[in-house]
């Protein structure tokens, strides 16, 4: 074997070895609520439908007029956005900081996974309810449309590593993949991790690592 034909062996298997970067848009999430029907009445009135404010980037979701103030042991939130569509069941998403501010410890949950989660009240303009489950911090995540998910070579509940440029450098680790043709590519992360990595809407991060797919967040 030539010198030539090993180095074109060597090349093609570090090719192999090596995918393209595959690069995400970035987009901090504010603390934020869904509302189920039931409760949108109870804290806006009967019959009361949200109010659409503004398209978000996922198709169909969208940021609502409406706001409500977060209570907790220790402290409220006012002015917390409301989002839409309606939801089969409600559920807060805040912050590790805004538990502090409120007094509460939310648990780091993929979005949907509320049970045994924390307690919160809800104060709306024409009520108020105490949800026994619903405050979560949301796992960070990725968005991401079928067509994505192939050219990228994940699957749906795939965990990754994404790593982030800049001064303050970072890299995520368990970074859930989320696929559907309803989605947009996008990857969400919270304030506290934006502002820890210096991060801004629109930032791009790179998938370095396909990490072994797992149930949810912390099962080993």
């Amino acid at each position: 074997m030539n010198k030539e034909t090993i180095r074109e062996i060597v090349e093609k298997m570090v090719k192999n070895s090596f995918q393209k970067a595959k690069m995400v848009p970035i987009a901090a999430s504010n603390r934020h609520i869904h509302l189920s029907p039931e409760h949108v009445e109870r804290l806006f009135g009967r019959g009361y439908e949200l109010t659409k404010l503004k398209d978000l980037s996922q198709p169909h979701q969208f940021a609502a007029k409406e706001t409500l103030t977060l209570i907790g042991p220790k402290g409220k939130i006012q002015n917390v956005r409301v989002l839409g569509p309606v939801r089969g069941s409600t559920q807060v998403e805040v912050s590790l900081f805004d538990g502090f501010t409120l007094g509460v410890k939310p648990p780091i949950r993929n979005s949907g996974d509320i049970n045994g989660s924390e307690p919160i009240t809800l104060q709306g303009p024409r009520g108020q309810i105490m949800i026994k489950e619903g405050l979560i911090c949301a796992a960070r995540h990725i968005h991401m449309h079928t067509s994505d998910g192939e050219s990228f070579g994940v699957n749906d509940g795939d965990f990754v590593q994404v790593k982030v440029d800049g001064v303050r450098g970072v890299i995520f680790t368990n970074v859930l993949i989320r696929v559907s043709p309803k989605f947009k590519l996008e990857m969400h992360i919270d304030l506290d991790e934006a502002n820890a990595a210096g991060i801004k809407n629109g930032q791009l991060g790179e998938i370095i690592v396909a990490l072994e797919s797992r149930k949810q967040v912390g099962e080993e």
